[in-house]
């Protein structure tokens, strides 16, 4: 009989970012689950393990979760479809994704979410789950469907973005709120006050850089406020999406036991109005890029601690649409694929510390929506591993990218710090750029077990 060893693979002389910090040890991963954390020097390829990858000069990441992209699939899968977004992912160093409802038709019904789990299953490249969109035609049935599988929590709109799923008024948003019980990602702009600013503010402007004043950051706090004064009385969780300004930062700082946090990578990246000077109609997303004041503020909350999560918000458009004269052109940029080295450039900088990095894209989503298994390097958890080298210079490109879209607004950003290796449960998925096999699966949630 063939004799089976200890360890699939054991990771030996890297540094890992583990809960407690970076320490130097090595991680055996057997089975699709991490086995033990500590000295595995005396194992070699032979005696105890089927393969010791060499991490000396690298760090060892828990996977990173993006936890909010927008793959388009279905309804609109000449932007990108789950296989080409999950593609992107897994090359990017992102082990899970969390999926947006704002597709055709939208994904508010069982039958909806089942559908998708189906399309995802074939081509997925990462583990992933998908957001229920809530509105108020649904909202009596959310607390029992929130709880599907492969379903990470609801999702509203309180201001419109692409597709039609929205939630404005104060009694959808509170029909959404008061039925079940796991956390509510929020897209906070008012409605009202966007559509009012655009009539008074925009007119007939075609100048992009409009687009941070006429979705305003008054708007933004507002929806903000209304939302989170409604979570607090139904004592509901929320999850503040892409924030934008210093005023709200203010506002959540002082509101942390109802409502976490996120912010992207974009607006951490670029400001107003360089970004829309030097890329036009590339750099239009929302919520807006903002101010270098607003940045600042964003920045601040990172480092102070009010910040719980960082993701991406993949959002891709074609490059003809996005070449319409404004505001006819779409929002929202790509930045799956980008998301981790952009941000480990931002270490290099010394803007945030790596340890940091990792709560957010990692420790935080599995705090926030109370992911099993997923999210920290700890004995029993996945053998999810994203394997960086931080001092590794590269150029960010768009021929490198694996989206549809096939373009970045990172295009020419040479960055320090690059993911040269993706696993996935004990699987390598993506080695030096090289994409594998799809072995992706539905990821679990606490809530629902």
């Amino acid at each position: 009989m063939e004799k089976s060893n200890q360890y699939d693979y054991i990771f030996q002389n890297g540094n890992a970012v583990l809960p407690t910090g970076i320490q130097k040890v090595d991680i055996g991963i057997k089975d699709g689950l991490i086995r033990e954390i500590g000295n595995l020097s005396d194992c070699s390829t032979d005696c105890c393990a089927d393969s010791v990858i060499d991490c000396k000069g690298l760090h060892i990441l828990p996977g990173v979760i993006d936890s909010q992209v927008h793959f388009r699939e279905p309804g609109l899968e000449n932007k990108e479809n789950l296989e080409s977004g999950m593609k992107a992912a897994a090359a990017g160093g992102v082990t899970c994704v969390f999926e947006m409802p704002n597709t055709n038709p939208l994904t508010i019904t069982p039958e909806t979410i089942a559908d998708k789990l189906k399309r995802a299953s074939r081509v997925a490249w990462t583990d992933y789950a998908f957001y229920l969109g809530g509105t108020g035609r649904t909202s009596s049935n959310l607390g029992e469907w929130e709880n599907l599988k492969g379903t990470c929590g609801i999702k509203i709109f309180v201001g419109a973005s692409t597709g039609d799923l929205i939630t404005a008024s104060d009694e959808e948003i509170e029909a959404v709120i008061s039925n079940g019980r796991r956390v509510i990602a929020v897209h906070a702009e008012d409605q009202y006050m966007m559509d009012k600013n655009k009539k008074e503010i925009l007119g007939d402007s075609t100048d992009v850089s409009m687009h941070c004043i006429w979705r305003s950051p008054e708007s933004c706090l507002s929806a903000t406020t209304r939302v989170v004064e409604l979570a607090k009385k139904h004592k509901r969780r929320v999850h503040i999406l892409h924030i934008t300004t210093s005023e709200e930062m203010d506002y959540l700082k002082k509101n942390k036991e109802y409502a976490s946090v996120e912010v992207l990578a974009n607006h951490l990246s670029f400001y107003a109005p360089e970004c829309y000077e030097r890329l036009g109609t590339l750099a239009q997303q929302n919520p807006p890029i903002r101010e270098k004041h607003h940045q600042d503020a964003l920045w601040q909350a990172i480092n102070d601690g009010t910040v719980d999560i960082l993701a991406s918000d993949h959002a891709p458009h074609t490059l003809d649409e996005k070449a319409q004269i404004y505001p006819s052109s779409p929002s929202g940029t790509p930045g799956v694929q980008t998301l981790v080295p952009v941000m480990l450039n931002h270490v290099s900088e010394k803007k945030l510390s790596l340890e940091r990095l990792v709560d957010l894209w990692s420790h935080g989503p599995h705090r926030i929506h109370k992911i099993h298994n997923k999210g920290q390097l700890k004995v029993g958890y996945d053998g999810d591993v994203t394997l960086v080298d931080l001092k590794k210079e590269m150029t960010i490109t768009n021929a490198q990218q694996k989206s549809k879209t096939g373009w970045t607004p990172f295009d020419g950003l040479k960055v320090k710090g690059w993911p040269v290796m993706t696993m996935i449960r004990g699987n390598i998925v993506m080695r030096e750029d090289e994409l594998f096999e799809p072995i992706g699966q539905p990821a679990e949630f606490k809530e629902t077990m």
